[in-house]
């Protein structure tokens, strides 16, 4: 029942060979790597705008549009950046490989923490600020104490949607993705010749905003510190290259080189369309940025104000996708180096890698209560972490280029390096215009994990060194050597499941002990006076528990037998098992006998096996 419940949902099982056919184009890639980047127009504006101008009032307007160049400048250094990335780097990874091969491990785990830590802001960010775009259409303002709800349920939605694998989610999200892009090209182009005929409404040109500090440096670092929020999202490409169609690096590189153009144009758009119609963000307000311009150009809550609200939420949730995209990626590539949990390089039943999109639901659904679904909040941990994967990405190219003899080495040499110190600058600038709102958060946590991750290697090489067999070890191993069997049977009651493995244990060896623990004394009697009717020499031992234990005095009791056991000798643990037909049966029973055969494993002359019993009950 539950697998034809998850077949509907998630989908049938896709076979490995169809694994060509889950993967991007480029008007698909493009639909699903574009949301993350170009959404941040939503709110990276509105970001500025909310430090300026309780400070300066009027004059937030002008250095908004400076704030903005500086951005854009740096959006273009990245592009350039990360396409040489996707040429030398094609199997994916982006930052944490570059940097782990060209640096040093340390620099890649670093890396590739700030990477899975950004991702998992970018879906709580991202479904909060969709969310709010819905809450700031008048209709639908009573929403607002239903916030925190609707942001995780629709994080589990996009959690089932990329369940179902890359190439069926891309198709879901081309559409949504491509009716925002020119639904802001026509809003962007419309409001600049409205403005150039009519001007901006006076019910928008906030005369009296006043300024409350004054102008200086750290404000405007401030302020471009939560605009490069805009920027999030352009490093996935490079991430992802493994899912594009061939020739996956060049499909990757014009989506890359697409994205950016897109950015450029609805980033320095709407920025120029809030200096001109002087939208007012005040923090916690349920009205945003974009709200007030679509407003101001359209002229009231009509049509295309809808449209552009709608479209506005839907593009943010898609958001997500982009991580939804780039975080299983990432995590199954440092699984594949050991650095993470083996399971997160295995490919679910849809051939995307299912651990790692549900373990980031979980994580971003857990942010997302704690922060209350607020963007405000939120956003305080935003940026630094990708900030610091370009840093690293940038630096590991430039020691990359220098170990080259490729042709265009001292050009690659020149932009990576250029490019490093640009996003150098600005991670320095995020985290310390962003450090006591938040970001202190994010510095701590990203060596926390990247110290988790070293452990988890640790672990593995440890494993693997203990596994490990030298050739004289292969050829002195004696496949034919002949152990001595005890076989321990423990039991509840006389059943069908308890006399079949009784019959099995006898048939392998005769030194078979029965063994019980009960806290009942009288079904200890009645149980001694059935086995007297089995006349058998099977040993029964029967043990009572005054404290209504099971199953320690049984672990107890088995290790008793185990250490006195010799070393030719094996102790082999039975466990009867009946098995149903019914759903039920995996909820209902069966647990006593799973919980016993984890405590046993810790012996290491112990075997445990099942034996099963089958039911025909449902």
């Amino acid at each position: 029942m539950l697998k034809k419940f998850l077949d509907i949902l998630i989908g049938q099982p896709l076979a490995n060979e169809q694994s060509g056919s889950e993967k991007y184009n480029v008007p698909f890639g493009l639909a699903v790597m574009a949301s993350d980047a170009v959404s941040s127009v939503a709110y990276a504006a509105q970001e500025v705008l909310l430090v300026l101008i309780p400070a300066i009032g009027m004059l937030s307007y002008e250095y908004l549009g400076y704030i903005s160049i500086a951005i854009i400048v740096l959006l273009f250094v990245l592009t350039i950046s990360y396409t040489q990335i996707i040429k030398e780097y094609p199997h994916g990874g982006g930052a944490y490989i570059v940097a782990k091969e060209n640096i040093g491990v340390n620099a890649g785990l670093v890396a590739g923490a700030a990477l899975l830590l950004d991702y998992i802001l970018t879906v709580a960010v991202s479904a909060s600020a969709g969310v709010a775009a819905v809450i700031s259409i008048p209709a639908f303002s009573g929403l607002y104490t239903h916030k925190v709800e609707m942001v995780i349920g629709l994080i589990i939605i996009l959690t089932i949607l990329n369940l179902r694998g890359v190439g069926e989610s891309s198709r879901i999200f081309s559409i949504p993705t491509y009716l925002f892009i020119f639904s802001m090209l026509f809003m962007i182009v419309y409001g600049l010749i409205k403005y150039a005929i009519y001007g901006a409404p006076a019910p928008m040109l906030h005369d009296n905003l006043k300024m409350g500090g004054q102008i200086g440096l750290f404000l405007i670092l401030r302020a471009f510190s939560s605009g490069c929020s805009a920027l999030t999202g352009i490093e996935a490409v490079s991430n992802a290259v493994p899912n594009f169609k061939e020739p996956s690096q060049k499909n990757a590189i014009k989506v890359m080189c697409l994205l950016t153009g897109t950015i450029f144009f609805i980033f320095g758009g709407t920025s120029i369309l809030a200096r001109f119609y002087h939208a007012v963000y005040i923090e916690n307000t349920k009205v945003t940025v974009l709200a007030q311009i679509a407003y101001g150009v359209f002229g009231g809550y009509n049509f295309m104000f809808y449209v552009i609200q709608f479209t506005t939420a839907i593009i943010l949730l898609m958001a997500c996708n982009t991580a939804f995209t780039g975080f299983p990626m990432l995590m199954s590539v440092m699984a594949r180096d050991g650095y993470m949990p083996r399971s997160f390089s295995t490919r679910g039943k849809r051939l995307s890698y299912s651990n790692g999109i549900v373990f980031l639901t979980v994580i971003a659904c857990v942010l997302t209560l704690i922060f209350k679904a607020s963007t405000d909040a939120l956003i305080n941990l935003y940026s630094v972490g990708v900030f610091i994967s370009f840093t690293l990405a940038q630096a590991g190219m430039v020691i990359h280029w220098q170990k080259s003899d490729a042709p265009g080495r001292t050009k690659g040499k020149i932009i990576n390096g250029f490019g490093s110190i640009m996003t150098l600058v600005t991670a320095g600038v995020i985290m310390g215009g962003k450090f006591i709102e938040g970001a202190w958060v994010v510095v701590i946590l990203i060596p926390i994990i990247a110290f988790m991750m070293m452990s988890i290697k640790k672990h593995y090489n440890k494993v693997a060194d203990g596994l490990r067999t030298t050739e004289e070890e292969i050829i002195n191993c004696d496949l034919g050597k002949h152990f001595d069997h005890v076989i321990v049977v423990p039991i509840s009651s006389l059943n069908k499941a308890t006399l079949g493995a009784l019959k099995y244990a006898r048939s392998i060896t005769p030194d078979v002990i029965a063994l019980n623990v009960s806290p009942n004394k009288e079904y200890i009697d009645k149980l001694k006076g059935r086995w007297e009717e089995l006349d058998t020499d099977i040993l029964l031992v029967s043990k009572y528990s005054p404290y209504r234990a099971i199953i320690t005095p049984l672990v107890e009791y088995i290790g008793v037998i185990s250490k006195a056991a010799d070393q030719n000798e094996k102790i082999t643990v039975i466990l009867p098992q009946f098995m149903t037909s019914g759903w039920a049966g995996q909820f209902l029973h069966n647990h006593t006998g799973l919980i016993l055969r984890e405590s046993l494993l810790k012996y290491d002359n112990i075997v445990v096996a099942m034996y099963p019993y089958h039911l025909d009950v449902k």
